[in-house]
């Protein structure tokens, strides 16, 4: 039996045409806008140490969020249906990302480090516990070729 297929559509523009397009490595910009029908645009870049505007998001942040954001809200669904009730979540997540000689490049790992308040009472090792299991579902962990390690810290309010 086939699962639900879903599609994403965005469409990336790049802005750092400078005049002369591509005619060096130093005479074009790494700027883009990332969009799709309905949401509000991401200013995208590439990361400074590539020249790009630290002001953007480049493509190694959004990794790093999507794997976050994705843990969170499988998190927090498990936690609605298990009596655990979440009143605040904050993940401080970082990524490695290691380069070889001829400038390609690949994430080693991971680590999520969310901080979630629970109310007092509603089951912190429970809530502990249920971070094992947003990471088994989580779609964007499901996706990629490197270790996503979870380091919570649970608090009860």
């Amino acid at each position: 039996m086939a699962g639900k297929q879903h599609e994403y559509r965005v469409t990336v523009t790049w802005q750092g045409n400078m005049g002369t397009g591509t005619s060096g490595y130093r005479e074009y910009g790494r700027d883009h806008v990332i969009s799709a029908d309905g949401k509000p645009d991401i200013p995208g870049s590439s990361d400074p140490a590539f020249r790009g505007d630290g002001a953007r998001w480049n493509p190694e942040d959004l990794l790093v969020a999507s794997l976050s954001a994705c843990h969170k809200l499988w998190y927090l669904h498990f936690c609605a249906v298990s009596g655990v009730i979440v009143i605040a979540y904050e993940d401080h997540a970082e990524g490695t990302m290691v380069m070889d000689e001829d400038g390609a490049g690949r994430f080693t790992e991971v680590i999520l480090k969310p901080r979630v308040t629970i109310k007092a009472g509603t089951y912190p090792q429970l809530a502990a516990e249920l971070h094992g299991d947003a990471h088994e579902k989580c779609f964007i962990a499901n996706s990629v070729n490197f270790p996503v390690r979870c380091e919570p810290v649970i608090s009860e309010e």
